[in-house]
């Protein structure tokens, strides 16, 4: 579990996608079958260039050196060096990493670069501000804590503002859903929003962790 005392300033973002062609509408390779662009699936910068350069200052001016990012995946492409790159020019010194999908030279800790983060897991557990909420890359279903009104934050889907939350108190934290194209602030933009929506499944009566049957456990 990370723990983070409560006096830390906290970030959370996912999918930042560092020097990835063809997520840059400008530069894609990728077609709808008409042939035309994917605007919902693609970022409206013209070159790499202009999106890496977007994400650095939108994190920087965002995050400070000594708070803390949690970050949830899919850190960068472009090669190994996207990744020493991306880390080098954040300036938050503490960022810890779940692993996503595309994250397979840092999983296999290639020239210990693990070692350019507070720590590396695929699945982690937050303890902040008095909540546990249930960190991974990818959307769960049904998460540990659920009935007790835990939180699960992921990313990997790149849902739009409006379609971020679902499922009860989960939520896609990836940079792509915030409207200003930055972390988000955990405490003010995730929990405390968060925590108003009522406990629920997507699996809804047939998941037994939200019913009100006394005396369970897990």
């Amino acid at each position: 579990m990370i723990k983070i005392e409560n006096n830390k300033k906290v970030w959370i973002t996912s999918d930042t996608h560092y020097g990835h062609k063809n997520i840059c509408r400008g530069v894609t390779d990728w077609r709808m079958p008409d042939g035309s662009i994917p605007i919902d699936q693609t970022r409206p910068f013209s070159t790499i260039r202009e999106m890496n350069e977007t994400i650095i200052k939108n994190i920087n001016d965002t995050v400070g050196q000594d708070d803390v990012l949690i970050h949830l995946g899919d850190w960068s492409f472009g090669g190994f060096e996207n990744i020493r790159e991306f880390r080098n020019r954040v300036i938050c010194k503490n960022i810890h990493l779940i692993l996503g999908n595309h994250d397979h030279h840092i999983e296999r800790n290639r020239e210990g670069i693990k070692g350019f983060f507070q720590s590396v897991s695929f699945y982690n557990e937050l303890s902040y501000m008095n909540e546990t909420m249930v960190l991974m890359h990818y959307p769960i279903t049904s998460w540990n804590g659920l009935r007790k009104g835990r939180i699960h934050i992921h990313g990997h889907c790149h849902l739009p503002p409006n379609n971020k939350i679902s499922g009860g108190r989960r939520i896609d934290c990836g940079l792509d859903g915030h409207p200003e194209f930055r972390p988000y602030d955990l405490h003010r933009e995730v929990i405390i929003p968060m925590m108003k929506i009522p406990i629920g499944s997507e699996l809804g009566s047939s998941d037994h962790h939200t019913d009100t049957m006394k005396n369970i456990v897990g």
